[in-house]
């Protein structure tokens, strides 16, 4: 039976967080908050989980689902290489709003969709969020809702959408952002902005050391 935990409360986040991490290990889906919107996430190794996901949200492999992670450190061990602009974008905007689309590690077991060989990576800045990944490890998340409907901003949004197909809810309040994370793709010679939202391109640009309009 779904059952929303509220965060706010220690108590029942303690419960929450543990029957998240039971749900998620166990191979089943969770809610989850982060600073930009909800997320519905399950383990990023576990590809029947990751299939059962992205039934829930009815949406195909052709749109690969996003990877968060909990700590900077966790990226080394997700990625083909990671170059010195990866590092300066981690280490100046993460934990917060911009997702990194990067060369996979070759070796890695899981089933994201049609990732051509990369993965889109993010630590979202959330304490709920970060609690969590800190102990399940990598999560393969994507936005709490249905494919094409508007995306959950609070738990009971999320809940009014995908119902008994989750677990577990974690109620963190109503997102700060409530605008999706901000895309860059690393995974070829130069950058490319693939999406601009949370963290504004200007910010990224100054970061890379780069004219904002060749990310575009």
């Amino acid at each position: 039976m779904s059952r929303i935990y509220d965060c706010a409360d220690s108590e029942s986040r303690e419960l929450g967080l543990r029957a998240a991490f039971n749900a998620v290990k166990g191979g089943r889906l969770v809610v989850l908050p982060t600073d930009t919107l909800y997320g519905l996430g399950c383990d990023a190794f576990d590809n029947d989980a990751v299939n059962r996901l992205l039934a829930a949200k009815n949406r195909g492999p052709n749109m690969p689902v996003p990877v968060l992670v909990g700590s900077w450190d966790t990226i080394q061990g997700l990625v083909a290489e990671y170059s010195p602009q990866a590092r300066a974008l981690v280490e100046a905007l993460w934990p917060g709003g911009l997702s990194i689309v990067i060369r996979q590690a070759p070796s890695l077991p899981w089933n994201l969709g049609d990732t051509r060989g990369t993965v889109m990576l993010r630590m979202p800045l959330h304490p709920v969020a970060i609690e969590l990944l800190r102990e399940t490890g990598p999560m393969a998340v994507s936005s709490a809702n249905i494919s094409g409907q508007p995306p959950a901003t609070t738990a009971e949004d999320a809940k009014n959408q995908l119902g008994s197909a989750v677990n577990v809810y974690l109620d963190g309040g109503e997102c700060v952002v409530g605008t999706a994370s901000t895309i860059i793709d690393l995974s070829h010679r130069e950058p490319k902005l693939l999406r601009e939202g949370a963290v504004p391109a200007e910010k990224i640009a100054e970061i890379l050391g780069v004219d904002v309009e060749s990310l575009r």
